[in-house]
C-alpha cells in the first residue's frame, strides 16, 4: 500500500504540472487581461505600463516559470481584478460551494442508494420499474435543465423557496455557513436539489443492478437456507459486496459534483468558487483560474487516492494482490 501512495502522489505531482501549464499557455493565448480591465479612457500607453508592471509583456515560458516559483513558496499570486491574495478569494468562497457538495451528495446517497437497494431486491415490483426510467431521466437531462425547472415551479409559479443568492448565514471560528439557519437552507435547498438529481439517479442504477446480482449468487442462496433473517442477508451480506464499486463512483463523483457546481453556481447565483472561476474567466484573471484549477486537481487526485485505499479495505482480493 505504502508504494501505491507513494507513485500515485508522483504520478499527481507530475498530473498538477502539466495541468497547471496548459491553463497557464491557454488564459496567454487568449490575450492581455489588461485590455479587458482597462478603463474605456485608458489610453494604450497606460495599458502598456500595466501589462509591464504585472510582467504581462514578458514570454510565456518566464511568465510561467515565475509563477511557480511563487507557487511553490505558497503564494497563488494576486487577483489581476481585486488586487487581492487568490488563496483569499478562494477560501472565502470555499464554504459555499463545500456545503452545497456536501449536502448535494448526501441526498444522492442517502436516498438514491437505500431505493435502489429496495428495488434490486424486488425487481419485478412497480416501485423497481418506475425508479429505472425516472433514473433514466435524471442521469440523461443535463443539471442546469433541473435548476431552471426548478426555478420556475419553486420560485415562479409557485414561490415557495428563495431563487438566488445565499440568504442568512452564520459565523462559526469566521467561515460564514449558511446550511446553519433556515433562510440559509431555504436557499440551499434548490442548488443541492439540482446537483444531486444526476448523481442519485447513478446511485439508484448502481445500487439496484449491483443488488440484483449478488442476490443470485450461491452465498446469499446458501444464507437464506441457513434461516437467516432477510434483513441481516440484505445489509450485511449482500450490501458488503455491493459497496465495493459504489465507494469507488462516490469517490469520482465527488470531483464530478464540484465541477457540476460550476454550472449550478451561475443558474442560482451562488456565491461560490465554481461562479468565482466563471467570473474569473470572462475578466481574463489568470492567477483565479489557475489556482482554482491546480485546487480542483489536487483535491480530485486526493479523492481517487483515498477512494483505492478504502477500495483496499473492503476488498480483501484487492489487499492479498498488493501483499502477493
Amino acid at each position: 500500500m505504502t508504494e501505491m501512495i507513494i507513485r500515485r502522489l508522483l504520478q499527481s505531482v507530475v498530473t498538477l504540472l502539466v495541468l497547471s501549464f496548459i491553463t497557464f499557455a491557454g488564459i496567454y493565448l487568449i490575450g492581455n487581461p489588461m485590455e479587458v480591465l482597462a478603463d474605456e479612457s485608458a489610453t494604450a500607453a497606460q495599458i502598456q505600463a500595466a501589462t509591464e508592471r504585472l510582467g504581462l509583456d514578458q514570454p510565456l515560458w518566464v511568465q510561467y516559470w515565475h509563477y511557480m516559483e511563487r507557487l511553490f513558496a505558497g503564494d497563488f499570486g494576486r487577483s489581476y481584478v481585486t488586487s487581492l491574495p487568490v488563496s483569499t478569494m478562494i477560501l472565502q468562497r470555499l464554504p459555499a460551494t463545500l456545503e452545497m457538495t456536501v449536502i448535494s451528495l448526501l441526498i444522492s446517497v442517502g436516498i438514491g442508494l437505500p431505493l435502489g437497494v429496495v428495488a434490486g431486491v424486488f425487481p419485478k415490483s412497480r416501485w423497481s420499474r418506475g425508479g429505472s426510467v425516472l433514473s433514466v431521466l435524471g442521469f440523461s437531462l443535463p443539471n442546469f435543465w433541473f435548476g431552471l425547472m426548478l426555478l420556475l415551479c419553486l420560485a415562479v409559479w409557485f414561490p415557495i423557496l428563495p431563487a438566488i443568492g445565499r440568504g442568512q448565514t452564520v459565523e462559526v471560528n469566521g467561515v460564514a455557513w449558511s446550511f446553519l439557519t433556515r433562510d440559509g437552507l431555504a436557499h440551499l435547498a434548490m442548488p443541492a436539489l439540482t446537483l444531486a438529481i444526476g448523481n442519485m439517479a447513478l446511485m439508484f442504477r448502481l445500487a439496484k443492478s449491483g443488488m440484483q446480482e449478488v442476490m443470485l449468487l450461491d452465498y446469499i442462496k446458501l444464507a437464506r437456507i441457513k434461516g437467516l433473517p432477510s434483513r441481516r442477508i440484505v445489509v450485511v451480506h449482500a450490501l458488503r459486496n455491493v459497496m465495493i464499486p459504489i465507494i469507488t463512483i462516490i469517490g469520482l463523483e465527488i470531483g464530478g459534483l464540484i465541477a457540476g457546481s460550476i454550472i449550478t453556481e451561475t443558474v442560482f447565483a451562488w456565491p461560490g468558487i465554481g461562479k468565482l472561476l466563471i467570473d474569473s474567466i470572462n475578466m481574463l484573471d489568470r492567477p483565479v483560474v489557475v489556482a482554482y484549477m491546480l485546487i480542483f486537481t489536487f483535491t480530485f487526485v486526493l479523492i481517487n487516492l483515498i477512494v483505492d485505499i478504502c477500495y483496499i479495505v473492503l476488498d480483501p482480493r484487492t489487499r492479498e494482490a498488493l501483499q502477493g
